[in-house]
């Protein structure tokens, strides 16, 4: 896997390398195991001159860069401009296309890692895993994993045909019209007392957008006292290692987030929540899968270690590196993979992941109809209830929707009796939340 698309926890540095001489003195410095640079100059000077056919020194030189970066780690590359200035869209938040997450495979295949929620991937019947094998009839194996996202990016309202290929099935073509794609990296929904947050991503509004949605779910959407909170981390790839610490702010005290350790295994910065928090002693379940990465795992890891969250669901995905981004005077950029972060307990997340204290599959939710059973007050001559009425027969015998399953589609009625019946880990979550705010609410 040769590098992950908006799979980073990165700072963006702004400093650029400048370059330097390329002298022979240089180039015949050897690296103690028999090459030197001179081996690139003479390999660079016999392809200019005898390779069959001409081929420009910038892109040797593009070539041999990228060669040298991408063969260290997954998550380190050379960026051209044009993926730079992609990678720049992305933590920004907008730009016009299908909205989903890919990766290179090792055989050259562009693997989905989930679709983007509102998008026109996501409301296709596109899945987390699927294999992109062709964009417009040109075969993607091989393909540069940029020039891939490049033609799938393009303007808004015009059409774009991906062919796909699945685990035991023949491949498929998905035909789909590119949109604006915004990624509003936080939404919301209530189940009654019981908070909803759902962080897509970590761009440069995450901190901000989860500060404002916990209080437009008090104010507006939470019938009275919050008595639990749901922040779903699924499939969230990461972004921004700043925005981590904002979002973690708004729910730890003067806490270690993350701490970064460089070459050598020594830290070298440790970040840290401010005084005070936008949540106080609230109930907090965070739900990660797979697709959770980088920075989700990074709030999960520090909620858990300081006791503020149960993390429930499955494994992470296990990044649990560092990239700092340098502009380069040509307009590209170097991703480099520059430390290594760590939990507050001292757990390195590096191909571990996340492990949830509560291990919950997602499944399929399948309703059952209720049988009639016999009851005391189905039995001939049985005694009337004293006290608050006569034998009227409680109607019992079929499973009644709660009080958050009576309203509206924000939590209160059917949609969010649909969308619990529907995600089985969201399900586990408010279930296990009501039954701690009832729990409370007994001692209190």
């Amino acid at each position: 896997m040769r590098a992950i698309l908006a799979l980073s926890a990165a700072f963006v540095m702004g400093a650029a390398i400048t370059s330097l001489p390329v002298t022979r003195t240089a180039f015949s410095q050897s690296a103690g195991n028999g090459m030197s640079l001179e081996d690139l100059q003479d390999v660079m000077e016999q392809v200019e001159s005898t390779y069959v056919e001409d081929v420009p020194r910038e892109q040797l030189i593009r070539s041999a860069i990228d060669g040298m970066v991408s063969d260290l780690d997954p998550h380190s590359d050379y960026l051209n401009p044009e993926e730079y200035q992609a990678m720049q869209v992305n933590t920004q938040g907008e730009y016009g296309g299908l909205g989903m997450r890919v990766t290179e495979q090792e055989d050259g295949f562009i693997e989905i890692i989930a679709p983007i929620e509102g998008t026109p991937a996501a409301a296709s019947d596109i899945q987390a895993g699927d294999l992109i094998v062709g964009i417009n009839g040109t075969p993607t194996q091989q393909l540069e994993l940029g020039k891939a996202v490049e033609m799938m990016r393009g303007e808004p309202g015009t059409e774009i045909t991906i062919t796909l290929r699945r685990d035991g099935e023949e491949p498929f073509q998905v035909t789909l019209e590119r949109e604006n794609v915004t990624i509003e990296p936080v939404r919301t929904q209530a189940f009654q007392q019981i908070g909803y947050l759902r962080i897509t991503r970590f761009n440069k509004q995450a901190g901000s957008a989860v500060s404002n949605a916990i209080e437009n779910l008090r104010s507006n959407k939470i019938d009275g006292e919050m008595r639990g909170l749901v922040i779903d981390l699924r499939n969230n790839p990461g972004g921004l290692l700043q925005q981590a610490i904002k979002v973690s702010d708004v729910f730890l005290d003067d806490k270690e987030v993350v701490s970064a350790r460089g070459r050598g295994g020594s830290v070298s910065k440790s970040y840290t929540t401010q005084p005070g928090r936008q949540v106080g002693d609230v109930p907090i379940v965070v739900l990660i899968n797979a697709g959770s990465a980088s920075a989700s795992e990074i709030v999960a890891g520090a909620l858990r270690d300081h006791d503020r969250a149960i993390i429930m669901g499955t494994r992470s995905f296990g990044k649990g590196s560092i990239q700092t981004v340098k502009p380069l005077e040509s307009g590209g950029a170097l991703r480099l993979t520059t430390a290594r972060y760590y939990t507050p307990s001292g757990d390195s997340i590096q191909a571990q992941g996340i492990v949830p204290d509560i291990k919950v599959a997602q499944a399929e939710i399948n309703r059952r109809e209720a049988n009639r059973s016999l009851r005391e007050q189905d039995l001939r001559g049985a005694l009337e209830r004293e006290g608050e009425g006569g034998g009227d027969s409680p109607q019992d015998s079929q499973p009644q929707a709660s009080q958050a399953d009576d309203g509206g589609g924000d939590g209160k009625g059917k949609g969010a009796t649909e969308r619990l019946a529907q995600d089985y880990q969201l399900n586990r979550a408010v279930t296990l939340l009501r039954g701690i705010a009832l729990m409370n609410r007994q001692e209190g």
